[in-house]
């Protein structure tokens, strides 16, 4: 690899020039073996007889092992429990989540408690002298973060440097700087480290009101380029502090007598974290007017900053050669963020990401630069875009039985974009594999935070509720919840139609229980679903029962009125059904309630749900109800009123005086469907 480098431009024209652009993965090497030979024990045969064979074996002298070996060992003999919430909420039993909302609600309550304890005993260090552990544990004990030394000198500046006081940093450069007293480029150099990092803002929660106010006029100010072109400004654009012009970085900058290549990259980088991506590409200008070279983050950084500086697509890769020409030019070597950030641009390059991208590839084969998970995500990005779907496929076959480490910030995006992708293209057999992935060694890691574990397995599982057996399902919701991820409203819908798929609605009620601990009992689409699921057929009676207990506690739901939330609206299907379910089981009374329940929210009942209620009066022998049951419909206008009375008359016996009545409510409707 050494060799490449004699030549300046070598890698990049072996880039550019390379032959044929081939739409498969290039290989990085998976089928080659070798053998290895233990140094600790090894058998070796002697020249001089070959079937005989000597053993010897070396003893270390000393062996050091990790600090967490033991941990790490008895953690290997454990299991996940499937059937128990995250191991941060089982310390209070009161705080177990139920749902996405609560889960996250709680760890962020718990890590505000952390958080707010360490303020404590940092801000009042003199409650927690007594130290009481042995040995001694200097993570417990109070951070001493006042400076000791008062007097203004360089040492007291590289002191509140060390303790990253920001404002306190500048105080003392000011103050330095007004006495005439001389700076050391390291020292200035590490001063403007800080600014840049934490974009000339205190790192901990000081003054964020303060702070909050000079964000907004820095905004109001210095517009972003994105605003001034007319361009909607993402989400992301909104988030962190931003660079303000003319900061205490800048005016710093600008004032150090002397600048190095170290100076020039640093406020770089620092413009590129905090937006100023135009003027980081102005200052790279700069620095290369003045001579200095600039190192891989800063190119790493520029790169990136590039869909930010240019609109055009073209333009885009255009900058994006010169910069790598610029790091031949500098004899400054790739590494794999240079790559990722190369491919993470060319994804917003439209169409002509998909060729440069697989030349991106072979050149990192050829500089033995393995890709990460963010390698291959950028890939997946790039041609799932275009349309293309086959690099999925190739990119599953080269990281299955492979485990990986986090190496790009961006890792933790592969396995949720990856199983989005498995969704779209309704394949369960790809989503195993990459389950698979996502379960070998230490993979599990890189899935990222809850909220992308949680869309992980929710999409996973409603891959799995659309294409697979029911046992499977089951057997796959028990493995999931509540120990990975907790369900919403749109994966226990995927479920219920699991359910009608496979025809076990008996485990309706059993789905119901599991939506009421989700805490997803007051979302109308689930509970419309789960009545018509159970009103639409006839099942055997015990069957029945437990639908028309489900019924009765929704009904419960819909009258009760929680604080802080609206009440649910009575729809004409919620009401017909819970009706019907009364109905098939005999709960005639029950069921005339929710006929009063459509008078009053004035709703119109269905003809299926007038005669399941009527088939139920039959059964109970009650004439008197079912006539009335006849001028309700009649009040309520119904098509049907005359079929319900021809019944009535035919199935009950009736006295002449209910017979007029049912020739009145028959003449009624008549009278209306004729107006």
């Amino acid at each position: 690899m050494a060799g490449r480098w004699v030549q300046p431009s070598s890698w990049w024209r072996a880039m550019l020039l390379s032959g044929r652009c081939s739409s498969r993965l290039p290989s990085t090497g998976k089928g080659a073996s070798s053998r290895h030979c233990s140094g600790t024990a090894s058998l070796q045969k002697t020249e001089a007889d070959p079937g005989v064979t000597e053993e010897e074996i070396v003893v270390p002298r000393k062996k050091t092992w990790d600090k967490l070996a033991v941990l790490q060992t008895l953690a290997s003999t454990v299991n996940r429990d499937p059937t128990a919430a995250h191991y941060m909420f089982q310390d209070d039993p009161y705080l177990i989540p139920r749902n996405y909302f609560e889960s996250r609600l709680f760890s962020l309550s718990r890590e505000s408690g952390k958080n707010a304890a360490k303020y404590i005993v940092n801000e009042f260090p003199r409650f927690f002298e007594k130290d009481i552990a042995e040995p001694h544990i200097p993570c417990l004990m109070p951070e001493n973060l006042t400076p000791q030394i008062e007097e203004v000198s360089e040492a007291a500046l590289k002191e509140r440097i060390q303790l990253r006081r920001v404002k306190a940093s500048v105080d003392m450069f000011d103050q330095l700087l007004q006495a005439g007293t001389p700076l050391s480029l390291e020292t200035s150099n590490r001063l403007l480290d800080l600014l840049c990092f934490y974009g000339d803002r205190e790192p901990n929660g000081e003054d964020q009101s303060k702070q909050k106010e000079e964000l907004e006029e820095s905004e109001e100010e210095v517009p972003d380029q994105r605003r001034r072109k007319g361009r909607s400004r993402k989400t992301s654009d909104f988030i962190g502090p931003k660079w303000r012009e003319n900061n205490n970085a800048e005016r710093i900058f600008n004032l150090m007598p002397e600048r190095n290549a170290h100076s020039y990259c640093t406020i770089i980088r620092g413009m590129v974290k905090h937006g100023a991506c135009v003027r980081a590409h102005d200052m790279y200008t700069d620095l290369l007017n003045d001579r200095h070279t600039a190192d891989v983050y800063t190119f790493n950084a520029l790169i990136l900053a590039v869909p930010e500086v240019k609109e055009n697509y073209i333009e885009r890769w255009e900058l994006v050669e010169d910069l790598l020409n610029h790091m031949v030019q500098q004899k400054v070597q790739p590494n794999l963020l240079t790559f990722n950030a190369v491919l993470k641009t060319v994804r917003k390059c439209g169409g002509m990401g998909k060729g440069i991208s697989l030349k991106i590839l072979r050149e990192m084969k050829a500089l033995n630069i393995e890709p990460s998970l963010a390698t291959f995500e950028h890939l997946l990005g790039i041609f799932y875009k275009s349309g293309s779907m086959e690099m999925i496929y190739e990119v599953m076959d080269e990281i299955e039985g492979k485990t990986f480490v986090a190496r790009d910030p961006d890792d933790d995006n592969f396995f949720v974009s990856a199983m989005r992708i498995c969704f779209s293209l309704k394949d369960v057999d790809l989503a195993y594999r990459l389950h698979k992935v996502l379960e070998t060694g230490d993979n599990w890691k890189l899935i990222g935070d809850a909220q992308r574990q949680s869309l992980y397995c929710a999409r996973f599982f409603s891959l799995l509720c659309m294409m697979e057996q029911l046992d499977v399902i089951l057997k796959w919701y028990k493995e999931l919840v509540p120990s990975l991820f907790y369900p919403n409203a749109q994966v226990m819908w995927d479920l219920l139609q699991a359910l009608d798929t496979a025809n076990h609605l008996e485990m309706v009620p059993q789905i119901w229980k599991e939506i009421k601990q989700l805490g997803l009992s007051n979302r109308p689409e689930l509970l419309e679903e789960v009545l018509a699921l159970m009103a639409r057929e006839i099942h055997p009676q015990e069957t029945q029962m437990s639908f028309a207990n489900c019924a009765a506690d929704i009904k419960s739901i819909f009258e009760t009125r929680e604080r802080n939330q609206v009440p649910l609206g009575w729809t004409a299907s919620a009401l017909g059904n819970i009706a019907i379910l009364f109905s098939r089981v005999g709960r005639i009374q029950e069921a005339w309630n929710m006929l009063e329940l459509f008078k009053k929210n004035n709703r119109v009942p269905s003809d299926k749900v007038m005669n399941e209620i009527l088939t139920c009066t039959k059964q109970s022998n009650t004439p008197d109800q079912a006539v009335e049951l006849v001028q309700l419909a009649a009040a309520f206008g119904l098509p049907t009123t005359a079929k319900l009375a021809r019944r009535v008359i035919e199935e009950f016996e009736l006295s002449e005086e209910q017979k007029n009545v049912l020739e009145d409510a028959d003449s009624q409707s008549s009278d209306s469907d004729s107006d």
